[in-house]
């Protein structure tokens, strides 16, 4: 993991078999797994980082200071992330978000001032901070009542990740977190961090004829609308007057590559749009001389080989969070590849 400044340290927690990475700076602290305890912002006993249960029909999962409402997600093992079509765009980079108790702060911070690897002066400041100063032996006497928040960074480290460089802050159960601290956790934070969970159908479009199809004959294309409707995840921080976002991703169109510019697609553009809750039509008996209102028609065959037919999904996601507030997100995407043989006959009777 890169160094947030100019110094980071890497403590082996041999008994859990997991590395801590310790960012040594003087103003921040790095991320670490909790292995025990009660976790910042989530319930007793479940990890600092990442936790889940169920409660009824609702399914949550702790990660990173913030608790993931999924149980009107994409669920089972034919589903993945979407990507963002606007490559600019990325989930958060880093936020604050509740990390610590007071014991796991003192537990965090001690073996490193006892290590001397920080030096003395950095030591010294924090212990003044922490200890001796404006709160004293870790607030412990508010132990229950609230939280030490810090940073958190977005593990595929996107342009500002390093930006969270605050010390670590105390809050009290149902205050907002301070004002002038960039990258506290906001609804649209929440949303961004909600996208990132967004999880949706990845099973390959349906083709008829399916796999192997001929010259010169419409291959109908659908999805099916009982994989593919929306979807969506909601993060909350728990404890801070109800502060929570979801973000909500609904299926919109359906692009088709044919994988050779030797072919025609339906409608021309070769993007087909949902309608009536449906992309695409369903092949029935009867539709053979009919233009499918999805689909494509291959020109020439495709010899020894195959066609590489890319199929890409297009989901609008929103988002509404506490307070009022939503907005717009960039829309995601999902492509899947699918073979197709192409033999040259030209006159088909089916």
């Amino acid at each position: 993991m890169p160094a947030v400044t100019r110094l980071s340290q890497c403590v082996m927690a041999t008994l859990v078999a997991v590395s801590i990475c310790v960012l040594s700076a003087p103003s921040a602290m790095a991320d670490r797994t909790n292995h025990g305890g009660q976790s910042a912002g989530g319930d007793s006993g479940s990890d600092t980082n990442t936790s889940g249960n169920v409660n009824g029909d609702t399914v949550s999962a702790s990660a990173k200071g913030v608790v993931f409402d999924t149980s009107k997600n994409g669920s089972g093992p034919s589903v993945g992330p979407v990507a963002s079509a606007d490559t600019s765009w990325t989930p958060p980079a880093c936020w604050y978000a509740p990390k610590y108790t007071p014991q796991q702060l003192q537990d965090t911070l001690e073996p490193i001032w006892e290590a001397g690897s920080t030096g003395d002066a950095w030591d010294a400041d924090q212990r003044a901070y922490y200890v001796d100063g404006k709160y004293k032996d870790f607030n412990k006497a508010k132990t229950g009542q609230g939280y030490w928040w810090d940073s958190y960074v977005n593990e595929s480290f996107p342009p500002g990740w390093d930006k969270c460089t605050h010390r670590a802050f105390w809050v009290d159960n149902g205050d907002a977190p301070p004002a002038d601290i960039p990258n506290v956790v906001t609804p649209e934070i929440l949303a961004g961090l909600a996208y990132a969970e967004i999880r949706v159908p990845t099973k390959p479009v349906t083709l008829k004829p399916e796999g192997t199809t001929k010259v010169n004959l419409p291959t109908w294309a659908w999805l099916d609308g009982a994989d593919f409707k929306p979807v969506s995840v909601t993060a909350r921080v728990p404890g801070i007057n109800n502060l929570f976002a979801t973000t909500t991703a609904e299926p919109y169109s359906l692009r088709i590559e044919p994988g050779t510019a030797d072919a025609e697609t339906y409608p021309a553009s070769g993007v087909c749009e949902i309608r009536g809750g449906h992309i695409g039509e369903e092949y029935a008996a009867g539709k053979a001389n009919e233009t499918p209102p999805c689909g494509v028609k291959y020109l020439r065959s495709s010899g020894d080989g195959t066609f590489h037919l890319r199929a890409t999904v297009t989901w609008k996601i929103h988002w509404v969070g506490s307070g009022g507030t939503g907005d717009t997100l960039p829309d995601g995407t999902f492509g899947a590849d699918q073979d197709v043989v192409v033999q040259e006959i030209q006159a088909v009777n089916r």
